[in-house]
């Protein structure tokens, strides 16, 4: 598609188009990510194992010779992802005001994305990013599915934009950048994998990430035996949605209840530009417990399950500043501190066989590969993130088993709903797509089939069109 999109930004140019012959046009493109493993222990410092999509979000960015912020979104998607938006450059005063005008309507809530990237640009980086600006995106990343369409619109605009001001943003200092918009101005509680893994990702790898913050080791080549496939359940997941958030503070209030219970002080990090706890001696990650000291100590002093009133009564502050705690919610301590803990040691035992596999094929590793899957989608469920769709997909899976090629299978993301992550043998295709089919029928959601992967914002670069 990357042809297409520069041969449709090629045509804007010109008298009464969007775009003007008399500066150069900058080109990124972000693609969408699959959570192989992990997932939803990233703000808790986990490892999470990272595919990318081929679908992808493009952005073309152009200097204005005015004071002007034009943004077009052609995405032909949901409503709410299409329009063109103007702003005055001046008027990206602050955070608040950013976050207001993004609010101002549901039509144009997708700006809080786009101009909070422009505004984190204006802020950093004054010298350059001091003039107006035009964005024009289109997109194919399916929207509230659990895999990252925010992320990348979030990194393809940045990055194009970025170039546009002569700006230098890649790597890990990109995705930290995206992150930030994601959590200050889009408001949504998030950790960095998304960003990093649209970034970084290679087609045909996978990426290992270490959330704390952002630790990217070496890619992963799969056997050439397996292949990743997903399937959109067709349910709508939502990173701001009261589950997530709910599953996501319950971690943080079980890390605040262990850190009391041993006297350790948690006090704001003030080194970090993402708000944040931290503490002496696991440095505000749970993922740094280890999952044997964990079940013997912790766990059992641990509550099932808290509300808010009685939370703050007794451990005085919530450490999660995307997640305030709310009146009325039921939150599942001990279920979701203990999922932060154990997801990373099965993350990190996944990454071990996956890398050793590489090597050396082998069928057994494969089995506890997608055994790790299975163990990962039942403890969503134990936090409150199931659903019964993705529990549905997984389950037709389940019975195709080894025999037919399939190794495992989970759901991803946040939760709740969203993208079904599947781990087979390549020669497993025709099986994949009658579990798709099956699932089409059964009228629980209008899913869709991820297949294939792309490279990430890093690898793919920035085009440069000139009139």
């Amino acid at each position: 598609m990357s042809s297409e999109f520069a041969e449709t930004v090629k045509s804007s140019i010109g008298v009464d188009r969007f775009f003007s012959p008399s500066y150069p046009v900058y080109i990124a493109r972000s693609p969408g990510r699959l959570d192989l493993m992990g997932g939803n222990d990233d703000y808790t410092g986990g490892l999470v194992f990272e595919s990318t999509i081929r679908e992808a979000t493009f952005a073309a960015a152009q200097l204005r010779s005015d004071q002007l912020i034009v943004l077009k979104n052609h995405t032909a998607s949901e409503a709410g992802w299409q329009g063109e938006v103007t702003i005055a450059f001046a008027d990206l005063k602050d955070d608040a005001t950013v976050r207001n005008f993004a609010n101002s309507s549901p039509a144009i809530r997708w700006t809080a994305y786009v101009l909070g990237t422009l505004f984190y640009l204006r802020k950093k980086f004054p010298e350059q990013a001091n003039s107006g600006i035009q964005v024009y995106m289109e997109s194919t990343v399916p929207l509230n599915r659990g895999v990252s369409s925010s992320a990348a619109i979030e990194v393809s605009v940045m990055k194009a934009a970025a170039a546009a001001y002569k700006i230098n943003l890649e790597g890990i200092e990109l995705a930290l950048a995206c992150q930030w918009v994601e959590n200050v101005i889009a408001e949504s509680a998030c950790g960095i994998m998304d960003q990093i893994a649209v970034v970084a990702g290679r087609e045909g790898f996978i990426l290992p990430l270490v959330c704390q913050p952002c630790i990217p080791e070496p890619l992963i080549q799969l056997p050439e035996e397996l292949q990743i496939w997903g399937i959109d359940s067709g349910v709508s997941h939502q990173v701001s949605g009261i589950e997530y958030e709910a599953a996501r503070a319950a971690a943080f209030m079980g890390y605040k209840i262990i850190c009391d219970w041993e006297q350790i002080a948690v006090t704001a990090d003030d080194w970090s530009e993402i708000e944040r706890y931290t503490d002496s001696r696991w440095d505000g990650y749970l993922a740094n417990l280890s999952a044997s000291l964990f079940h013997e100590k912790y766990e059992p002093t641990l509550p099932l399950r808290m509300n808010s009133t009685e939370f703050l009564a007794q451990y005085g502050f919530h450490t999660d500043p995307y997640t305030p705690l709310k009146e009325g919610v039921v939150y599942h301590i001990r279920a979701n501190t203990r999922y932060a803990v154990q997801e990373n040691y099965r993350v990190r035992l996944f990454s071990e066989l996956s890398r050793g596999a590489s090597l050396a094929p082998s069928k057994r590793a494969f089995l506890m590969m997608g055994e790790l899957m299975y163990q990962s989608h039942y403890a969503y469920t134990e936090c409150g993130l199931g659903a019964k769709a993705t529990d549905f997909i997984v389950n037709l899976f389940r019975k195709e088993g080894v025999s037919n090629g399939i190794y495992g299978a989970k759901i991803t993301g946040g939760g709740a709903g969203g993208t079904v992550a599947i781990l087979a043998e390549k020669s497993a295709s025709e099986v994949v797509h009658r579990v798709f089919n099956l699932y089409a029928q059964s009228g629980m959601g209008d899913p869709y089939l991820f297949e294939g992967s792309s490279d990430g914002a890093d690898a793919f670069g920035i085009m440069e069109i000139n009139s």
